[in-house]
């Protein structure tokens, strides 16, 4: 199947993603710094990844994903400062099925950024004709579960277990009104 581009900039009510800026590295680094220790990626002992390690991908690639998918910077309209990301790249999934991922940085936790951003990819990624979304999210990420059933994602019985980090759950989401049945938490298989 072929899909149409991913768009490099999206706007809501109150925020604006758009192609990452080399100035963008610190405000990125800054979500590495404060993520939860349990996470993959963080900041590691030697420092990395550095502000100019972070400088030297975006320069390499500004939509910080596949070609064709892309991981956008949040900025809210009225304060015009950087608050996190989310779009859509392969990580675990596919291109013909993609991930959706999002991090906002702690100051912006609770205000609905998360979702509204969400909600704008999903949008944009039916209108590359795709049919169906994923998203990996520990189990002990309530917050992001929360934003997830929200936007109409639903466990798919899936799961990577991880004895230091906790247990991954693949959520998927159907597109353009397709349904699928739903299975329960019962039903997980790794």
């Amino acid at each position: 199947m072929t899909f149409e581009a991913f768009p490099h900039q999206l706007e809501t009510e109150r925020l604006r993603l758009r192609v990452w800026e080399p100035s963008d590295a610190e405000d990125y680094r800054g979500l590495w710094a404060e993520r939860d220790p349990r996470a993959a990626r963080r900041i590691d002992e030697d420092g990395r990844p550095t502000v100019e390690d972070i400088r030297g991908w975006l320069v390499k690639n500004p939509l910080a994903a596949e070609p064709g998918l892309g991981l956008l910077p949040i900025v809210r309209r009225n304060e015009g400062d950087l608050i996190g990301y989310c779009g859509l790249t392969v990580g675990r999934a596919s291109f013909e099925e993609p991930e959706i991922a999002y991090e906002l940085a702690q100051r912006a936790h609770g205000f609905g950024y998360a979702t509204e951003a969400a909600k704008a990819v999903v949008e944009a990624a039916a209108a590359t004709g795709r049919q169906r979304l994923w998203a990996t999210v520990w189990d002990w990420n309530a917050a992001s579960l929360r934003v997830l059933e929200k936007l109409g994602f639903y466990d798919s019985g899936r799961v990577t277990e991880d004895p230091q980090r906790g247990t991954t759950i693949w959520m998927t989401r159907e597109l353009e009104g397709r349904s699928a049945p739903r299975p329960s938490a019962s039903s997980r298989k790794n």
